[in-house]
């Protein structure tokens, strides 16, 4: 009986209810959704993590890193249509997993969730950090180190000017941010949504220029050799070779993970089952045609060894002088983290919600709707408040691939997931359906799985300790307040 209950799936009847009872204003068109995918996955990776991956694992290779993460993706964003078009509310991966394969696998891939959402938007609070203090520095502003980084990079870059490592630290600017974020978020998602629109045109305008006009720029030579040698580092990591352009991979694939995030919006889209499925699929394909020609731009540009770890795209415009396009660019890519980090915090409070509708998490607190802005705003400040502590005091690289292993997961899990749905309930009604699916599929759940597999084993060993704890928290909390199991135990009695 115990084994029974960890495995329970809430019924899909249970899912179109709350759909059509939903508190939430629908006010998402089929636009709106894709811009909110652009807007989520133009940002961190592009503007940020491409420097990390390029300087420090792929060189000029990172393009092909970008196609490997990119295909990767496709076939989950294929899954997750099929998925959004049969179950069109919030919760994405949690929400699928809970009416297919059961609660304990739901709530594994919703505590793992967190690691996307809220991890990512740590993430790129530190990026937004980044570029706001070089936008600063451009206008001959410079602030101390020790308020503008977390204490590793603090006494990192003081020790690099030869200057004593501050006693403390932390990044105001990442706090800031994250405080603007959540106001946005708390007052409502038409708000939000008009936000974002504004900053996508603008970073998409940017990240065209930047391929055109960094396209008279490029010098070949820096592409030779296109996969540099591979070489051993002092604490066994190796770089660059191929085993670097698959590792920067699973780096750049957190570039990616705004797609999904679409899927989190159902319960705000007008006509969810055929809009979402389409702003998933179109959003990534665009995206992901903009990181290869840029990858490429950027290696072609500078030599991948000169290019900044934390602001990649202005320094390769710096490296050739052209000055005054890194104004422009600075101040695009500080706009357009902050569209990233909107819809990833927008993303892990409607999946707070969806897991506080079913029980698993308290109602009071993840499930409470503002009565005037119809936004969960306690549950949207508490995630507001992580995000800021952990910015403030953690590197961006530890960050940010604890996001894409929590992502890697998801994506794998949701690919068996619409599988198994397909072959238990062949005759359910999918206006969206996933082409070759048993392909598709198995395609998807082997190329995550094989980027987990060469994630760095302190990353493996974060990623354990993070699961176990989720693990406690069901057995200790979710299993028994769970909705199926009141309703369990209302029919026993």
């Amino acid at each position: 009986m115990a084994s029974q209950s960890l495995w329970r799936k809430k019924p899909i009847s249970a899912y179109q209810a709350d759909a059509k009872k939903s508190d939430l204003k629908r006010v998402l068109t089929r636009w709106g959704l894709t811009s909110l995918g652009i807007g989520a996955i133009i940002g961190g990776g592009i503007f940020t993590l491409t420097g990390i991956a390029a300087h420090d694992f792929a060189g000029p290779a990172l393009a092909i890193s970008f196609i490997i993460a990119g295909v990767g993706c496709l076939f989950a964003s294929l899954c997750y249509a099929e998925f959004a078009s049969v179950l069109p509310v919030e919760g994405s991966a949690y929400a699928y997993a809970y009416g297919t394969v059961g609660e304990f696998f739901a709530w594994f891939i919703g505590w793992n969730l967190i690691l996307e959402y809220m991890m990512g938007a740590t993430t790129v609070a530190v990026a937004w950090s980044g570029y706001f203090e070089k936008l600063l520095h451009l206008f001959g502003i410079d602030l101390p180190i020790w308020i503008m980084n977390d204490p590793v990079t603090a006494a990192a870059k003081a020790q690099a000017l030869g200057m004593e490592a501050p006693g403390f630290a932390f990044n105001l600017p990442a706090i800031l941010i994250t405080i603007l974020v959540t106001s946005i978020l708390v007052k409502g998602i038409k708000e939000a949504a008009s936000t974002n629109n504004v900053i996508v045109i603008l970073k998409v305008a940017v990240v065209l220029f930047v391929i055109i006009a960094g396209a008279f720029y490029v010098n070949t030579d820096n592409w030779h050799p296109f996969i540099p040698a591979k070489i051993t580092l002092p604490d066994g990591t190796e770089s660059f070779g191929w085993d670097g352009v698959v590792t920067a991979a699973t780096i750049v694939f957190f570039a990616y993970i705004g797609f999904d995030a679409v899927s989190t919006q159902a319960g705000e889209a007008i006509n969810p089952k055929k809009d979402v499925p389409f702003a998933i699929i179109a959003s990534l394909i665009i995206c992901t045609v903009l990181y290869i020609l840029v990858s490429l731009v950027l290696t072609g540009m500078v030599p991948y060894t000169e290019l900044d770890l934390k602001a990649p795209v202005a320094s390769a415009f710096e490296g050739v002088g052209v000055t005054w396009a890194v104004f422009l660019i600075v101040i695009a890519a500080t706009a357009g983290l902050t569209s990233v980090m909107l819809v990833m915090m927008l993303g892990q409070t409607r999946i707070f919600l969806g897991m506080a509708k079913d029980g698993l998490l308290p109602k009071s607190l993840f499930g409470s709707i503002h009565p005037v802005f119809k936004t969960p705003y306690k549950s949207t400040i508490l995630v507001g408040a992580v995000v800021s502590v952990v910015a403030a005091f953690t590197p961006i690289n530890k960050v940010s691939e604890m996001c894409s292993m929590g992502t890697l997961l998801a994506f794998a899990m949701v690919c068996g997931a619409v599988w198994l749905l397909r072959v238990k309930e062949p005759d359910l009604e999918r206006p969206y359906r996933t082409p070759m699916l048993p392909l598709v599929a198995t395609l998807g759940m082997g190329f995550n799985v094989f980027l987990m597999s060469k994630v760095r084993h302190e990353t493996w060993v974060a990623f354990l300790i993070w699961g176990s704890i989720g693990i406690l928290v069901y057995f200790a909390y979710s299993r028994n307040a769970s909705n199926l199991n009141k309703e369990s135990s209302e029919v026993d009695s």
